[in-house]
């Protein structure tokens, strides 16, 4: 994900020299380097020195580990993309007082098609919003919640979303196949399918739109006729509620 925000950062003319990357990976170091054309360094506190803007692209596991080591003699902005790591914990593990954008982010960033939701705690301001906007949204889409609970459906949604799709294209792969089509062809067909009704429901009601290629009588009914007498939306429903329920609890968890 820093990968990507990186990329996505210079394709929009930020300038390189004012990119600092830190990993305790040299190998992985000396790829950024090489194609970003970056200063990479292998110590956070030789990286956040005179850093505004911290970014902390970690797993969740080892946030806190990160944190208590960083020694902060300013007050940049701390942005944090690890999931389930609240803001308050965050700023208790950086000595506090710290301003802290917590973003959900999801993995089609990496193609520049993510959708980052974003949330700020009370000290940060104006200027910084716009920071963190304008970073994350070299990645994809952004939009703010206000309260930082919403984070957890967040997750659920587009955070864990992209895996749900993957699994019906799976699913409808596998249909095809049981109907006399070949792998390569059901792929073909199927993922090109996804990519055609994604894009016409970004700027469509996706009501309307279904019920367009519902003809009364047709194919598409016995379909959708299947789909809704095996509680389809209920599957979605309670799957994105247990979704949202293990964000909750690796909060607690995490921050203990």
């Amino acid at each position: 994900m820093a990968t990507s925000m990186i990329g996505g950062l210079l394709a929009q003319d930020y300038p390189s020299d004012q990119i600092i990357a830190s990993d305790i990976d040299s190998e992985k170091l000396k790829q950024l380097e090489s194609k970003f054309h970056i200063q990479a360094v292998q110590d956070n506190n030789t990286a956040l020195a005179a850093a505004d803007i911290v970014i902390l692209a970690v797993k969740p596991q080892v946030l806190q580990n990160v944190c208590t080591a960083l020694e902060l003699s300013h007050a940049p902005l701390i942005i944090s993309i690890a999931a389930g790591v609240l803001a308050t914990d965050i700023d208790r593990w950086l000595g506090g007082d710290q301003a802290i954008v917590r973003c959900m982010p999801n993995t089609p960033a990496l193609l520049g098609l993510g959708a980052s939701a974003l949330y700020a705690n009370s000290r940060v301001d104006e200027i910084q919003r716009q920071a963190a906007e304008h970073i994350l949204q070299s990645t994809g889409i952004t939009v703010w919640v206000e309260q930082e609970s919403q984070l957890d459906a967040v997750t659920a949604i587009s955070g864990s979303g992209p895996a749900y799709f993957f699994l019906f294209i799976e699913a409808l792969e596998k249909a095809a196949v049981d109907l006399g089509l070949d792998p390569s062809t059901a792929a073909c067909l199927t993922r090109q399918t996804a990519l055609g009704a994604s894009t016409m429901a970004m700027d469509q009601d996706v009501v309307k739109l279904r019920q367009q290629v519902t003809s009364k009588g047709g194919t598409t009914e016995q379909a959708i006729q299947s789909f809704q007498q095996n509680q389809l939306e209920k599957i979605v429903l309670e799957a994105s509620h247990a979704a949202a329920r293990r964000s909750q609890q690796l909060a607690e968890e995490l921050g203990q």
